[in-house]
């Protein structure tokens, strides 16, 4: 029996019936729409969006200069250790950018340090580094004692406020490798990442609120879903349309 042609082969792309061909269009339209919700929201925001630093990123360039040269005052070099903490705080950073931000702040928080208390922050630092390495529960009495320490010292001298959290995590952030000078990769790397985590694209699109969100986080996360819902219903109400019309109702 010859089954070439038993007409169950049937392709989206190459329909034979008007009903297919009518239902193909209607797909390829839905499709298009969504297509371009998506697709075109993101490239009207590349081609209109800026690159908007942060305040701490402006702080950072305005002392920058003096820090490489090594010539920079107690102000800027508090300026600067905040600026890399505000950094360290990021979740996202790799571990040879977190080596980096590391030394810029190990160096601000020494060079801060009188010249005769120098040797012990450095003595001390490798203490707490020690200690770190071989608790297994920050609940430690040594590494409280140690961690507190630091924050009490260095929050006069980085003159951190009562209510900023950075002094918390700035005794993690200390290294004795390296805390003399800048090292050479720290020069040569550390504005590229400062640039990276405190430079962002921003628009009109992404400060304009709508309903009390970012109207960029609306579009995707709430009208996308919103839009995909109604094209289903579209879709439904179209092919009813068309089955009335080719009479293939039940």
């Amino acid at each position: 029996m010859d089954n070439s042609s038993n007409g169950y082969h049937i392709s989206f792309f190459r329909p034979t019936t008007a009903h297919a061909k009518a239902n193909r269009n209607i797909v390829i339209w839905l499709i298009l729409i969504w297509v371009i919700a998506i697709f075109g929201f993101q490239i009207l925001l590349r081609v209109i969006e800026k690159p908007t630093p942060e305040p701490v990123f402006v702080e950072f360039q305005s002392v920058w200069s003096n820090i490489a040269q090594s010539n920079a005052s107690a102000e800027e070099l508090r300026t600067f250790g905040k600026s890399t903490l505000s950094v360290l705080g990021k979740i996202a950073i790799s571990d040879k950018e977190k080596a980096v931000l590391d030394n810029a702040l190990s160096n601000s928080a020494y060079q801060l340090k009188p010249d005769s208390l120098r040797s012990d922050l450095v003595f001390r630092i490798k203490n707490f580094e020690s200690i770190k390495s071989e608790i297994n529960n920050i609940n430690d009495p040594a590494y409280i004692i140690a961690k507190r320490a630091f924050e009490a010292e260095f929050m006069p001298i980085m003159m951190f406020s009562n209510t900023d959290v950075r002094v918390k995590f700035l005794p993690l952030e200390l290294k004795s490798e390296g805390i003399e000078s800048l090292q050479a990769e720290t020069i040569k790397s550390l504005p590229g990442i400062m640039q990276k985590y405190l430079v962002h694209n921003q628009s009109f699109l992404t400060d304009f609120k709508f309903l009390g969100f970012p109207f960029h986080y609306f579009y995707t996360a709430v009208f996308l879903l919103i839009l995909f819902i109604g094209l289903c219903w579209l879709y439904c109400v179209k092919i009813d349309r068309l089955n009335t019309k080719l009479n293939l109702n039940d």
